[in-house]
Order: structure tokens, then sequence, then C-alpha cells
């Protein structure tokens, strides 16, 4: 199986293949040989050159994902270029893309204005929610074509907050 996986934004083209002992691995065209075991969920044990390794994953209210090996900790996004949500979440859907608060809270800040071109990944709206605040971001790149909500408005989860196309 083959993945684009973007650690602390920066892409890897990863390559998972079953071997007789554990799993081959291909990262960026760099093969490893991996002994991997799934311990709990979400957290794998993987043995690499004599090496123990601990990874969990750890998601986050805006659905972030993280992965924590040993102190460090990573934000890791996982593409599958088979998959509609990775195709979204590169920007390689054509129409409109909805931005919507993915919890309920109050706006706080508005980032960008209507007309303006963003880039994927780029913060439209500060959302506050329980004491935090969150940067919501474009799924796409393109134009900001309406912004639907004000400073000091509040939200609920699923409420549109922009629509960039």
């Amino acid at each position: 199986m083959k993945y684009e996986v973007l650690i602390e934004g920066h892409p890897h083209q990863v390559e998972l293949e079953r071997a007789d002992k554990g799993y081959e691995c291909i990262v960026d065209g760099e093969r490893f040989a991996l002994d991997v075991v799934m311990t709990a969920r979400d957290v794998l044990s993987i043995i690499h050159g004599g090496r123990h390794y601990e990874a969990k994953r750890e998601y986050s209210l805006l659905g972030d994902t993280h992965v924590i090996i040993g102190s460090e900790r990573f934000h890791a996004e996982v593409r599958d270029p088979r998959s509609l949500r990775s195709r979204i979440a590169a920007g390689q859907v054509a129409g409109p893309a909805k931005i919507i608060a993915p919890m309920p809270g109050k706006i706080v800040r508005l980032i960008a204005n209507e007309g303006e071109e963003v880039e994927i990944g780029q913060g439209l709206v500060v959302v506050e929610a329980m004491k935090m605040q969150n940067e919501i971001r474009s799924t796409k790149k393109g134009k900001v074509t309406r912004i639907a909500v004000k400073e000091a408005s509040a939200v609920n989860a699923g409420d549109l907050l922009a629509i960039v196309e």
C-alpha cells in the first residue's frame, strides 16, 4: 500500500508491504525491515535494527492526529491517494469546500476575508471552545466566496463558517 504521510507538514512517500517477518517499509525510497505488533488500540510496538520503539496515535478535538514516540510528539497526516477524504484534504476535489465548525463555540477572530485567495491549511477563522482557541483552516486552495459568521457570534457543531471555491 502506498501513502503520502505528512509529518509536521513535511511530505513523505511511504509504502508498506507484508514480509516473512513483519513488514517492509519504504520511506522516500529507503527500505526498512520492521517487526510490528499492535499492543493496544492506537499503540504499536516496533522493532527496527535491534531497537524497540513504541508509537502511540492520539487525536485532538479538531480531528488532528499526533504520533508520540518516546517523549517526542509529531503532527501527522496520512493520505491514501485512493480515498475521497485524502483527495479532499489535498484540495483535489472540484467544487466549493464548505468549512464547518467542528465543535460549538464562539468566533473570536476572522482571519480571512471574502474574496481573498487562500492555500490549503491557511487559517480562516478562530473558534474558542472550552477556553481554547482553535484555528479553523481551509481544506482547499481557492477563493473565499463567503464568510458565514461574524466575530463574537456563537456557533454550533456543524454550522457553516465559510465557503472556499
